[in-house]
């Protein structure tokens, strides 16, 4: 099973490329699926791709469910 996971954008890049973290992890992501990428963004990210914008509300909502079930899951 896939999971998309909500992610900071910390960079962008000249390439459509960015750095974006979640929970202190750093990956490289496509932004080529994204309108006007701004740093500081939360994006959704699905194998490697951006694939949709977020607000910071939503972002933390959603990262607080994963928290959750991680900790179900221990």
């Amino acid at each position: 099973m896939c999971l998309a996971i909500p992610m900071e954008i910390k960079s962008i890049g000249a390439d459509s490329s960015a750095l974006a973290v979640a929970d202190g992890i750093e990956r490289a992501v496509s932004l080529m699926l994204i309108e006007n990428p701004e740093i500081g963004d939360f994006v959704i990210v699905h194998a490697g791709f951006a694939i949709e914008k977020l607000d910071r509300a939503e972002a933390e909502e959603r990262l607080k469910l994963f928290e959750e079930l991680a900790r179900v899951s221990a």
